[in-house]
């Protein structure tokens, strides 16, 4: 049988990681959301907003470790991964910000698929700004319009799923698959 892998995305303060989290404790395999990590080192090296200063090479380190993630669920002895965000999700907030990038980002999200798509919709009663989320409500909105353009564009059909307590979104994702 096939591994499904399976991505948790949409814009900031969603609500995917603490979805994944959940999974992760159903115990699902399940690969983190890597930028809070590239965030929070270059911050410890100074830099306060790489993505906002160097979006390429920010967008090549989440690249490479998407990529990373992939293949170590590739490897992993399960029938079912869910990914904390996918590799598609790099160009979509590269096109957000207008920012213009090699045809590789494209190619890797061709060459690394996933079988479902679960889109996360902007809601307002659970955003939250932290240490490493600086985006606004709204611009969650916009991003959240981009990342679906991003995954159409890729040939994906996207799942979005709705409001909810954590085990009713948890449930719906599931039962979905």
């Amino acid at each position: 049988m096939k591994q499904k892998k399976i991505v948790i995305t949409g814009g900031p303060g969603t609500g995917k990681s603490t979805i994944i989290d959940q999974l992760s404790q159903m115990e699902f395999t399940c690969m983190p959301e890597i930028s809070r990590t590239i965030i929070k080192e270059s911050q410890m090296l100074g830099i306060d907003q790489l993505f906002l200063k160097d979006p390429l090479l920010f967008s090549e380190l989440l690249l490479n470790g998407r990529i990373s993630q992939y293949e170590t669920a590739t490897a992993q002895a399960t029938d079912m991964v869910f990914f904390d965000r996918g590799i598609p999700d790099i160009h979509g907030y590269m096109d957000y910000l207008g920012t213009k990038y090699p045809e590789i980002y494209t190619q890797k999200s061709q060459e690394f698929r996933y079988s479902h798509v679960f889109m996360m919709p902007p809601w307002k009663n659970i955003y939250k700004k932290d240490n490493e989320r600086y985006e606004t409500f709204e611009q969650s909105l916009t991003i959240y319009n981009y990342l679906i353009e991003g995954y159409t564009k890729m040939g994906y059909h996207i799942t979005e799923v709705p409001e909810g307590s954590i085990s009713e979104r948890v449930n719906f994702i599931l039962n979905s698959l």
